[in-house]
């Protein structure tokens, strides 16, 4: 309790009560500086003077009078975000609290449990404590809904209550550049992980996250975010993003049509959500390529490998990359654990080495591009855990990393002038976090 945050909040917080005391002596203060300022203003020399009458009013007012409130005990008040490596002991020791039995309570009541459960990273966290740590209240936004849980101190013991919050949507803007990753370039950032995960997937079409990225990439963004008292709550859509990656620009602006339909698209209006997704994994890594000669770990001969093998811990989810209709959901031979999806025209993709389904999955299923359709694993002729991704046209497997893929239907003409007026102001804002971005830089 003795560290600088924690004084500072304290001596700002008794200076608040101080002036709220006695707000009654800064009224009368003000009242006669206000009546000094009138009766000079009416008393100022012109070159009328002689042909105005003055007259000076005096009115008696009553001293109001002066309660001085008792001395009462300080309390702190402290905001910390969600860290990746947080627990419950950890996040209530930098708020400040160092109460026993409240951290008793919070894990024990079955309304509290909620906080150690959800302690999603970038989450801002509010408590109010007294001079000794001895939890007052603790404010906890919970994840996926727009309700918060608080705790707070009731004579001897604790109440945990859920409320409604009454939610503001505000507009960020934010620009940054990798160094290693694109979550730790959007953590330096306070950027939510909601936010970097949308931002990967707008522009999963053009840019594998894991294959592409290089050091010195830049991104802006313009996103959505719910604030409850100043707080953030949580993220909403990206409504502009710009990303730089090895020296390419990529646009995408966020566009509802009048069916209420909504995408993104390029800044001339093409839609930036491909046919098809360049990598049914978000982040992973090509362990083996498309090719017609490869030694075969487990089989030890020759053969080729018309897939692209993509290393990943075992459960990662595996997405389709594009809409379609289950082929095939089962086990299969060497592929072990196989999903065939049937997409437009001549198009098929293959999913292999599964170690399970994902819930439903069956033949002529219709799945939707980005769907988790089953989970990373090893099964069939495997040595490790990994994806195997086949890219088939007219039934014949085709290198996924160099086939030219299907564009999507661009806007129509009618609706091309709405979504320039809809995104002139976004425009300007991706060009306002750009020069934030440099002016930090310089």
């Amino acid at each position: 309790m003795n560290n600088p945050k924690s004084r500072i909040l304290a001596h700002s917080f008794q200076a608040i009560e101080r002036l709220r005391r006695h707000r009654w002596i800064a009224a009368g203060l003000g009242s006669a500086a206000l009546l000094g300022m009138m009766t000079a203003f009416a008393t100022a020399p012109s070159a009328d003077v002689d042909r105005v009458q003055l007259q000076t009013v005096l009115e008696q007012l009553a001293t109001p009078a002066i309660a001085v409130a008792d001395a009462e005990s300080p309390v702190y008040l402290h905001e910390e975000f969600v860290r990746r490596s947080d627990t419950i002991h950890s996040l209530t020791a930098r708020l400040g609290i160092s109460d026993q039995d409240a951290l008793a309570f919070i894990l024990k009541s079955e309304k509290a449990q909620a906080i150690s459960r959800q302690l999603r990273p970038g989450k801002a966290v509010t408590a109010k404590t007294g001079e000794h740590g001895e939890l007052l209240a603790l404010y906890f936004p919970l994840n996926g809904s727009d309700s918060m849980v608080s705790v707070e101190r009731r004579g001897n013991g604790f109440v945990a209550t859920e409320e409604a919050l009454r939610l503001e949507q505000q507009t960020v803007v934010k620009s940054g550049e990798i160094h290693s990753s694109l979550f730790g370039a959007t953590d330096a950032l306070n950027i939510p992980d909601a936010i970097a995960t949308q931002l990967a997937e707008i522009f999963a079409g053009d840019i594998d996250f894991y294959r592409d990225l290089r050091k010195g990439d830049k991104f802006s963004l313009v996103y959505e975010t719910f604030t409850h008292r100043g707080q953030p709550v949580r993220s909403g859509h990206i409504l502009a993003a710009e990303f730089i990656n090895d020296q390419t620009r990529y646009t995408a602006y966020w566009f509802q049509s009048e069916d209420g339909k909504g995408g993104y698209y390029t800044a001339d209006g093409k839609p930036l959500r491909k046919a098809f997704l360049r990598s049914p994994l978000e982040f992973s890594r090509v362990t083996s390529g498309f090719t017609t000669a490869r030694f075969h770990p487990v089989l030890q001969t020759w053969r080729a490998h018309k897939g692209v093998d993509y290393g990943a811990p075992t459960g990662t989810p595996v997405r389709t990359v594009a809409d379609g209709t289950v082929e095939f959901a089962g086990h299969q031979g060497g592929y072990g654990n196989l999903v065939i999806l049937k997409h437009q025209g001549v198009y098929s993709t293959a999913y292999g080495h599964l170690s399970g389904f994902a819930a439903g999955m069956r033949k002529g299923l219709r799945v939707h591009q980005g769907d988790t359709i089953g989970f990373v694993g090893q099964t069939g002729l495997a040595t490790g855990p990994h994806l195997h991704y086949e890219f088939r046209v007219n039934s014949q497997q085709v290198n996924p990393l160099a086939v030219k893929l299907p564009e999507s239907i661009p806007l129509e003409a009618t609706q091309i002038s709405r979504f320039r007026e809809s995104t002139g102001p976004l425009r300007a804002k991706l060009e306002l976090a750009k020069q934030i971005n440099l002016a930090m830089a310089k």
